[in-house]
């Protein structure tokens, strides 16, 4: 019999790699907090109807990555492919508009998209991301921008690249789709036929195709940003302006449509040189008629989302170590074991990382494994008569040792933790 594995295109982060990836979310946490976003989480899953009416279906999302099925009781139902529409749901469904506007959310959870597996793309991934609910203003597209470099500042995530464009609006767009579409029929032929079909449901989405036929009939197209109404270019010149005074470098990219169709004026996208041709690592932009699209009153928003496993790769050298024992117990004879084990409980009771033998080695080979552990002190218990009461201290960076009390161990090694780290 085979022995099983994980499903393609999953993976599973064993204790060293999930304490780097608990770090890294660690300091998103810290991030958020300190630009005023809070922390929501959202089900698995969602009716189907949430991402086909929220996301688009001319999106290759809905079209072909969506993990959809039927539950007990013949109601469609789909694994959460992306984070902001459940999140419109729940503001629309817990009254959120009462709250002081804008709402600013975050979020870190699993995302489900059948697509082929690749170097940092999986079909089970990990997602941080961001919602401001509530405000139409360009300070709040440039606060999401920044919220995201810094956090990649933090991280120490290299070679990085910040491309931007605006995708206009309601008034603005569709005279843009009819340019569009007619310099597209124009040139059918050389349409591969996922572009032909976008053609007619979503002319923008053929901007996402990387077919070369393809990008050279998208080369000689019309750009959007040449076509924006008044407001629209006012706001994104104030985009621009405020990114700017931020110490940020955005580049115009007219093709930056994303893979969504709620996206409405400003749209962004951080890349990094340190992951190859498909070296984008997170972005996002303003969806001004989701909550409507949704059901809800026309409610200005504006957010990103980035991969757990983009932002490792472009970490590189930067990625968070394991967490270490600061404290390893050795014990010296069998009947000071319980000794050792209750004094491990009440290092870890005072704050002190620490482990012990489970495994009934010999001492040397205790010694061996705290070595191992990267423990930067060892407790030795049970070297002369347990009944007399004392421990020996010992750096394991070669830095000495002393005997002391075993009731004072804990107090003294709770004051030096730290200190041969």
């Amino acid at each position: 019999m085979t022995a099983p594995r994980a499903p393609k295109g999953t993976y599973d982060l064993l204790p060293d790699e999930a304490a780097a990836r608990d770090a890294v979310v660690a300091v998103a946490a810290r991030v958020f907090a300190a630009f005023g976003y809070r922390r929501v989480v959202t089900p698995e899953f969602e009716e189907t109807g949430l991402f086909a009416r929220g996301v688009g279906e001319a999106t290759d999302i809905v079209r072909k990555e969506m993990y959809t099925f039927e539950d007990k009781g013949g109601r469609s139902l789909t694994l959460r492919p992306e984070g902001t529409a459940p999140i419109c749901r729940a503001y629309l469904e817990h009254g959120l508009h009462k709250w002081p506007q804008p709402v600013k959310l975050w979020y870190y959870c699993p995302m489900f998209r059948y697509e082929r597996p690749q170097a940092g793309r999986y079909r089970e991934h990990y997602q941080l991301g961001a919602e401001a609910i509530g405000s139409a203003d360009p300070m709040v597209d440039a606060e999401v921008v920044v919220l995201l470099a810094q956090l990649f500042a933090e991280l120490g995530v290299g070679g990085l690249r910040l491309a931007v464009n605006s995708m206009g609006d309601p008034v603005c767009r569709p005279a843009y789709v009819a340019r569009l579409r007619e310099h597209l029929r124009g040139r059918e032929a050389e349409l591969c036929g996922d572009c032909r079909e976008r053609l007619e449901l979503n002319p923008l989405r053929t901007f996402d195709c990387k077919v070369e036929s393809c990008r050279a009939v998208l080369d000689d197209a019309p750009r959007l940003v040449d076509h924006l109404c008044g407001d629209c270019r006012a706001h994104f010149d104030a985009v621009l302006a405020l990114l700017r005074a931020s110490g940020l470098e955005p580049e115009l990219d007219p093709r930056l449509v994303r893979g969504l169709d709620y996206y409405t004026r400003t749209t962004f996208e951080f890349s990094s040189d340190r992951l190859g041709a498909q070296s984008g690592v997170g972005g996002g932009g303003r969806y001004d008629g989701l909550i409507e699209q949704l059901g809800g009153a026309p409610t200005p928003g504006v957010g990103w989302g980035a991969g757990l496993e983009r932002i490792g790769l472009a970490m590189g050298e930067a990625a968070a170590e394991a967490v270490r024992p600061e404290v390893y117990v050795v014990v010296f004879a069998d009947e000071a074991r319980e000794e050792a084990f209750v004094l491990a409980r009440r290092l870890r009771a005072a704050g002190v990382p620490a482990e012990l033998d489970l495994a009934r080695r010999s001492p040397r080979g205790q010694l061996k494994q705290a070595g191992r552990s990267g423990a930067a002190w060892a407790v030795l218990l049970g070297l002369d008569d347990v009944a007399s009461g004392s421990v020996r201290l010992r750096r394991l960076d070669g830095g000495g040792e002393e005997d002391v009390p075993l009731e004072a161990a804990v107090e003294r090694l709770t004051t030096r933790a730290g200190e041969a780290s």
